[in-house]
C-alpha cells in the first residue's frame, strides 16, 4: 500500500486506487491513513466525520463507509494476494485499523529527511542540511489533504504537517543563506514572507538575503512592514533580534555612503 497525504490523498494497492469519490469515506479514509498501522477508536473517527452533532445511527453508517472502503480494497487486491480487505482495514474492538507496511507514507518519509536535516543543520553541515530538507520539501504536492472534507481532527493534524513543513523550508533557507546563495533564494523567501507575514524568523532571513543582494532599502522596507503588521495585529513591537538587524543594516549603509564620498 502506498499513501500520499502531503497533496490531494492518495492511496494506492497494486497500482490503484482505492479513494472513494464521496466526501464522508474521503474524510474516513484520510484519518485512517494518515494513523496508519495504529488502531484508531471509533469515537475518534465518528468526532471527526461529525463533530459534535453525532447522529443516532452514526454507528451504522460508520458501518457503510468502512465496507464501502473495503470493497475499495478488494477491487484493488491482486487475484493472487493471500490478503483480503479485513486484513488491510483490521476491525479492532472499538477501532479500526489500516494496516500498511512502515515508510510506503509521504508524511512519514517527510519526516525522517526534516529530521535528519534539522539535526545536520543543528551539526554545523549546512550543505547536507540543505540537500537532505530539500529532498523532504520536495515530497510536498500541495496542502496536506487537499481534497478532503476536514473535521476538527484532521483539521489540527492538517495544521500540525503545515507548520511542520514551514519549519522544513525555514531551516533550508537558513541553510542557504550559510551557503550563499541569497541570490538564489530570494524570491522563495518573498513569497514566503507574504503567506507568513507574523513570523519574524522568515523576516529575518528575508532582510538578509535582500540586504546581501545588494537590495539595503528592500530590507528596510521589509522592517518597516513586519513591523506595522505586529502592531496591527499582535499589538506588539519586533523582536530585539529583528531590531538589532535593522540597525546592523543601518550601519553597514552608512559605511557603503562614507566609502562612497
Amino acid at each position: 500500500m502506498e499513501i500520499e497525504i502531503l497533496g490531494p490523498l492518495n492511496v494506492r494497492i497494486a497500482d490503484r486506487s482505492i479513494v472513494p469519490r464521496a466526501g464522508k469515506p474521503r474524510q474516513l479514509l484520510a484519518l485512517l491513513a494518515l494513523r496508519s498501522g495504529h488502531i484508531v477508536p471509533i469515537p475518534t473517527l465518528m468526532e471527526e466525520l461529525w463533530g459534535e452533532h453525532i447522529p443516532r445511527s452514526a454507528q451504522t453508517t460508520l458501518q457503510t463507509y468502512v465496507l464501502q472502503l473495503r470493497r475499495l480494497i478488494k477491487t484493488a487486491l491482486p487475484a493472487d494476494s493471500p490478503c483480503t480487505p479485513k486484513d488491510v482495514l483490521i476491525t479492532r474492538f472499538g477501532s479500526y485499523q489500516l494496516n500498511s507496511e512502515p515508510g510506503l507514507c509521504d508524511a512519514t518519509l517527510f519526516q525522517q529527511k526534516a529530521t535528519a536535516g534539522t539535526r545536520a543543520f543543528e551539526q554545523g553541515a549546512a550543505a547536507e542540511a540543505s540537500a537532505l530538507l530539500g529532498d523532504a520539501l520536495s515530497l510536498w504536492r500541495g496542502p496536506a489533504l487537499a481534497d478532503v472534507p476536514a473535521g476538527r481532527i484532521l483539521e489540527i493534524e492538517m495544521l500540525a504537517m503545515d507548520e511542520a513543513r514551514t519549519r522544513a523550508q525555514e531551516l533550508r533557507l537558513e541553510a542557504d543563506l550559510q551557503l550563499g546563495r541569497h541570490g538564489e533564494i530570494l524570491g522563495e523567501l518573498m513569497i514566503l514572507a507574504a503567506h507568513h507575514p507574523l513570523n519574524e524568523n522568515i523576516c529575518v532571513l528575508l532582510m538578509t538575503a535582500l540586504h546581501r543582494s545588494g537590495h539595503t532599502w528592500r530590507a528596510l522596507e521589509a522592517y518597516q512592514q513586519q513591523r506595522a503588521t505586529l502592531a496591527r495585529e499582535l499589538g506588539v513591537a519586533p523582536s530585539s533580534r529583528l531590531q538589532r538587524l535593522r540597525q546592523e543594516i543601518l550601519g553597514a549603509g552608512r559605511s557603503e555612503e562614507r566609502r562612497a564620498a
